[in-house]
Formats: C-alpha cells, sequence, structure tokens
C-alpha cells in the first residue's frame, strides 16, 4: 500500500481559514490556533448580531415614529392603537419611511386617527 502524506489538505484548510481571519489583530491573522479560535468566535457574533439587527432597526423605526407623532400632539402608543382601530394596515417601517419623506400624507393618517381617539 502507497503511503498518503496530507501536508497539501492541511495547508489548503489553514490558508481557508487565515484567509477568513484576514484583518484580524496581532496572532490571530497569522497563527491557525488563534485564528481558528478567532473564526468561530467572530462567526458565533455574526449569527447573533443578525438577529439584533432586526430588534435595532424596528427600534429606530419607532423613534421616528413617536417623534413625528409628538409634533402632532399625540403618543406613539395612542397613534399605534389608533392604527389598529382604524384597520390601517401600515408597518411601522413604511410610517418611519412617511416621516422622513412624506410628512403631508402622515399628518393626514395622524388626523384621521385623532378624529377617531377623541
Amino acid at each position: 500500500m502507497s503511503r498518503v502524506k496530507r501536508g497539501t489538505t492541511t495547508h489548503r484548510r489553514h490558508a481557508s481559514l487565515l484567509e477568513k481571519a484576514k484583518g484580524f489583530r496581532t496572532g490571530r491573522h497569522a497563527l491557525v490556533k488563534r485564528a481558528k479560535e478567532a473564526v468561530l468566535q467572530a462567526g458565533q457574533f455574526a449569527y447573533r448580531d443578525r438577529r439584533t439587527k432586526k430588534r435595532d432597526l424596528r427600534r429606530g423605526w419607532i423613534v421616528r415614529i413617536n417623534a413625528a407623532v409628538r409634533l402632532q400632539g399625540m403618543t406613539y402608543s395612542q397613534f399605534i392603537a389608533g392604527l389598529k382601530t382604524n384597520g390601517i394596515m401600515l408597518d411601522r417601517k413604511v410610517l418611519s419611511q412617511m416621516a422622513l419623506n412624506d410628512e403631508a400624507s402622515l399628518k393626514a393618517i395622524i388626523e384621521k386617527v385623532a378624529a377617531t381617539t377623541k
């Protein structure tokens, strides 16, 4: 039986790992053992933060809507409750974009909601 040398496989695997660790500081970009630890940790952070990003975006939308609604003399919670009672099916992302780009139509929605809550 012939002898199998595995140096090329290991080298390819190490090179791939070090490519993923490119840009890391100190030994984490050059030493295979440290790079492996760093890449695993980075992957865990990336997985976690893909979910956190969605929360953060929604939080920003709510802040933007709240600011726009308060200028019209209403609170965010009253506004959202009014939307639900009026059957207006706009999500927070769209409302937030309206607060930035189309203030007139958002103001019309707020006035409609305010008329039903009083």
